[in-house]
C-alpha cells in the first residue's frame, strides 16, 4: 500500500509588494517615463532583486535619478547622520540625498528633478510617525506636485499590521521630521495609504498612482506575510524591533539608553544608576497588555552610555495583538525617571534638526505628554485624551485604506 509523503496544509502564497505587481506588468505605467527613484535597501521584491536594478534594465523606462532617505540608498548610515550625494556603483545612476546637514535637505530641489516626468516611492516603512521615511516621502510628494509631475507609491505591508491605531495627535507647533503631518504615533496605514491621505489632506495638486500589494490583510503581523525582513534602518534589525518602536522610540528623548549599541535596540533599554530588578517588577505591577519583562544587564558598544554597564529590563512581547506600544513606553519612562529624579533626564541636543523644541516633545507631538510626567500625574491622566484622540485620528484614516 502506497503512502503519500505529502501532509498539512499547503503553504501560503507569500504577500506581494507593489514592485512585485508592477514588475508583473512589465512596468506599464511607467513606460516612456524618466523616473527618480526613492529607495533603499528595502525596495526589493520577492526574490530580492532591488527596485533600482530592475527599472535600470526594464524596457521603455528610463531610470534617471535615485534618492535617498535618511540612512541613505544602501542603508549603512547611522540615525541623525547626514549621507552625501554620490553616483551609484551597480547602475550609474546619479544618487540624491535627502538628509543632509540642514532641514532644506531633507527635500528634493527643483534642479534634482529637472528633467524627470514622475518620482516612485518604494521604502518600507515600520508604522510609526516618527519613523522618518514616510516624512521624506510627504516632503517629496509635495516637490512633485509643485515641479507638476507624477508620483507613484510602491506599495508594501505595515509590519506592526493595519488594525491598531494608538498614540496622540500631532498638535501644531510641533511639527517636524519625525512628526511631519498629524497621524496618530501608531498609524496602522501603509505607505501607499498614507500618500492617499496626505494628498487629500493637504491639497496637493498631485497626479498620485499607488500600486498596492496583494494578499496583504491588516491583521497581518509582519511574520504572516511570508516576505522577509530586510533593515529598513541599522537599529530596526527584527520585525519584533518595528513591533515595540512606535513606544520604545520615546527614550529617544531622554538620557535613557534604548539599547542602541546593542544587537536588540529598543527592545533593552536602561541606564547605569538603575535597580533592574526593581524596575522589572515595577513594570510587571503596571500589568500591561501582551507584553512582560525581565531584569538585564547590557553594555552599549555606542550611543548613550558606551561602554559602561546600563541595568534595566528586555521587553518581551507575548501577544502582538493586544500589545499597546506607545502606553508602553510611556510606563517604562515613569519607571524608569521615578527611581532617581536627579540623574534622570530629557535630552536637550539638537533633534532632527530641531534645537528650540525638546526631542521628548517632538516625538509626542506635544509637551503635554513630558509635563503630565514632571507634575506625577503620568500617562493615566492622558488616557481619555489619547483616546479621544485615536477615534478621529480612525474616522480620518477610513477614506483612505485600500485594504
Amino acid at each position: 500500500m502506497k503512502t503519500s509523503l505529502s501532509c498539512g496544509k499547503s503553504k501560503k502564497k507569500p504577500v506581494l509588494s507593489g514592485l512585485d505587481i508592477l514588475a508583473a506588468q512589465r512596468f506599464a505605467p511607467l513606460k516612456g517615463l524618466s523616473i527618480g527613484l526613492i529607495c533603499n535597501p528595502t525596495s526589493v521584491d520577492q526574490a530580492l532583486r532591488h527596485a533600482a536594478d530592475l527599472l535600470a534594465g526594464a524596457s521603455g523606462v528610463r531610470l534617471s535619478a535615485l534618492f535617498g532617505p535618511e540612512h541613505g540608498v544602501r542603508g549603512d548610515a547611522q540615525y541623525m547622520k547626514a549621507v552625501k550625494n554620490e553616483r551609484d556603483p551597480k547602475t550609474g545612476v546619479k544618487v540624491y540625498s535627502l538628509y543632509g546637514n540642514n532641514l532644506a535637505s531633507l527635500r528634493p530641489t527643483t534642479k534634482m528633478l529637472e528633467g524627470l516626468d514622475a518620482l516612485v516611492f518604494d521604502i518600507q516603512d515600520v508604522g510609526a510617525r516618527y519613523y522618518t521615511y514616510q516624512a521624506t516621502m510627504l516632503y517629496c510628494m509635495i516637490a512633485a506636485a509643485d515641479a507638476g509631475i507624477a508620483f507613484f507609491v510602491l506599495d508594501r505591508p505595515n509590519p506592526v499590521g493595519g488594525a491598531s491605531v494608538e498614540g496622540p495627535a500631532l498638535s501644531s507647533g510641533f511639527e517636524s521630521f519625525c512628526g511631519a503631518h498629524d497621524i496618530a504615533v501608531r498609524h496602522g496605514m501603509t505607505v501607499g495609504e498614507l500618500a492617499r491621505l496626505y494628498r487629500k489632506e493637504l491639497t496637493l495638486d498631485l497626479e498620485l498612482e499607488v500600486i498596492p500589494c496583494n494578499g496583504w490583510k491588516r491583521e497581518m503581523q509582519w511574520r504572516d506575510t511570508g516576505l522577509a525582513w530586510v533593515f529598513p534602518s541599522p537599529n530596526m534589525p527584527t520585525p519584533e524591533t518595528a513591533l515595540v518602536y512606535p513606544g520604545m522610540c520615546l527614550l529617544e528623548g531622554t538620557n535613557l539608553s534604548e539599547g542602541r549599541g546593542t544587537t536588540r535596540p529598543f527592545e533593552l533599554f536602561g541606564a547605569p544608576w538603575l535597580d533592574p530588578d526593581l524596575l522589572a517588577e515595577t513594570l510587571r505591577r503596571e500589568k500591561l497588555p501582551g507584553v512582560i519583562f525581565r531584569p538585564v544587564q547590557f553594555i552599549p558598544t555606542w550611543d548613550k552610555h558606551a561602554n559602561l554597564r546600563c541595568r534595566g529590563v528586555e521587553l518581551h512581547v507575548r501577544d502582538p495583538k493586544t500589545f499597546q506600544p506607545f502606553r508602553t513606553g510611556m510606563a517604562c519612562i515613569e519607571a524608569a525617571r521615578s527611581q532617581n529624579l536627579a540623574r534622570f533626564g530629557w535630552r536637550t541636543e539638537t533633534y532632527e534638526f530641531i534645537s528650540n523644541i525638546p526631542a521628548f516633545d517632538l516625538l509626542c507631538g506635544s509637551n503635554r505628554e513630558r509635563e503630565a510626567i514632571e507634575q506625577g500625574y503620568g500617562r493615566k491622566s492622558l488616557q481619555t485624551a489619547w483616546t479621544c484622540e485615536e477615534r478621529e485620528f480612525r474616522k480620518r484614516r477610513l477614506r483612505h485604506l485600500l485594504y
